[in-house]
């Protein structure tokens, strides 16, 4: 098995229903308890609100329980989180401590940089978890390339 069948990464939204956030939470550690019986025990996430916040959040509580999990963060650029609310930012930086490796795909904002970091959490995944409702934008990006790159896709918005 390699590195990279014993990858998932996740992309989703930033702006999910609070309401919703419960059972996605449920839905993710569902999931990931099986995933983990099939060896898939790295997780990549981009560090973004919303989607990654969540699934991020869910691998660290798992990983209490199931300490063989490993989340790696990869972000954007060292600012990502500059303009977010301090709320948010604390959060943020709760994750980046509690992460087993934070890669940054780019030092600073450029243009194309979450577009590099969803690629890179693509290239080295062989499963995506997703939570994708609309056909364009950065999610439906990442979850078509990652199709044409053969990864195995759970979409749990459906």
């Amino acid at each position: 098995m390699t590195m990279r069948d014993m990858t998932c990464c996740f992309t989703g939204h930033r702006d999910i229903p609070q309401e919703q956030i419960p059972i996605l939470e449920e839905k993710i550690e569902t999931l990931l308890r099986t995933l983990v019986e099939q060896k898939i025990v790295y997780y990549g996430a981009g560090g973004a609100l919303g989607w990654d916040t969540i699934s991020a959040r869910v691998v660290l509580r798992l990983r209490r329980e199931l300490p063989q999990l490993k989340l790696i963060l990869i972000l954007p650029c060292l600012s990502q989180a500059q303009k977010w609310s301090r709320q948010d930012q604390e959060i943020y930086e709760e994750i980046k401590a509690q992460a087993n490796k934070i890669v940054y795909t780019s030092q600073e904002y450029t243009r194309g940089c979450m577009f590099k970091r969803n690629r890179h959490l693509v290239d080295h995944s062989g499963t995506c978890i997703c939570y994708m409702t609309k056909s364009e934008g950065g999610t439906a990006y990442t979850v078509n390339y990652a199709r044409k790159r053969g990864l195995r896709i759970i979409n749990l918005a459906i």
